[in-house]
């Protein structure tokens, strides 16, 4: 009895993680979900190479955990998820952006608020009485959690971050590359980091629609990181970080798509298989480079001796 419920256990295993039955039906149920990972792998792809750029992964976290607090709030008291994720995004962002204008203090102040988020985020829940999927989607995302509405509020809140992001796009840059040459040329370093935090957190509440507030990062950071490891031509980074965030979501949900597993995993996943093979590319270039320039003939003069 036992060998044979061993015997059974790996099919069952698997069976729950990758289930293709009835997939053509199961696939007109994500429709919207296909739709909002698209839109959100363009804004997360496009976002994702500013804070690889100025080293705001530890930001992303600290915003998505009042924007999960925003979310649960709106849950318990029967308000738009949407719009009480935006909201928490936006307090985080405006937080971060004006008392945070140092790296020390940024990171102490994230370090405050991530805590205090998912505390608060946590009460919520516990005193949510409605269905646990909705509890669960909020922390780690759900397949079939876009419907008609939210996705009219994800696409347009993507717009408005992406057409912001291109607004200040080359200025944001220089200052992202260079904060003291940038502000010494006039260009206004400090209200650029405001509006690009405030760009930064609606991009994170549109994510934790989808991958839920815990998983933020492999869609905002993870595709950015890993396009930096193969180039550092500015038009090839924002290409490749776009095109490993929208590879990472739809194949996420796809995958998803016939099992009992959240989105999130993986997501997470692909994401960070992508990631893998960007940074065994990056190495071995490093090391060709590090080869060429051994094998390269001294250019020293060599001086003689009258």
């Amino acid at each position: 009895m036992t060998v044979s419920v061993l015997a059974d256990a790996p099919p069952s295993f698997w069976h729950q993680i990758f289930n293709f039955d009835d997939y053509g039906q199961l696939l007109a149920l994500v429709h919207n979900s296909l739709i909002a990972g698209a839109v959100l792998g363009v804004v997360g792809g496009l976002a994702g190479v500013f804070v690889v750029m100025r080293d705001l992964p530890f930001a992303v976290h600290g915003i998505s955990e009042l924007s999960f607090a925003g979310a649960s709030g709106a849950l318990l008291l029967g308000a738009n998820v949407v719009v009480g994720s935006l909201a928490g995004s936006v307090i985080a962002a405006l937080l971060i952006g004006v008392l945070g204008s140092r790296a020390r203090d940024r990171n102490s102040i994230i370090g405050v608020l991530m805590p205090f988020g998912l505390g608060l985020g946590v009460l919520f829940l516990a005193l949510y009485k409605g269905r646990a999927a909705n509890k669960f989607g909020l922390l780690t995302g759900q397949i079939v959690a876009v419907d008609t509405p939210q996705l009219s509020w994800l696409v347009g809140v993507s717009v408005v971050v992406l057409l912001g992001l291109l607004a200040i796009w080359r200025p944001l840059r220089f200052a992202s590359l260079d904060a003291e040459l940038a502000a010494a040329r006039g260009v206004p370093v400090r209200l650029l980091s405001l509006a690009f935090m405030l760009l930064l957190g609606l991009a994170v509440a549109v994510a934790v629609q989808v991958v839920g507030a815990l998983l933020v990062l492999s869609i905002i950071v993870t595709p950015a990181a890993a396009a930096a490891r193969v180039t550092v031509a500015p038009a090839r980074m924002v290409a490749f970080s776009v095109a490993f965030a929208v590879v990472s979501l739809l194949g996420g949900i796809l995958l998803a798509l016939g099992s009992s597993v959240p989105i999130s995993p993986y997501v997470t996943t692909i994401a960070f298989a992508i990631y893998l093979v960007c940074w065994l590319i990056g190495a071995r270039r490093q090391r060709r480079g590090w080869s060429s320039a051994r094998a390269l003939p001294s250019r020293t003069p060599v001086v003689t001796a009258a």
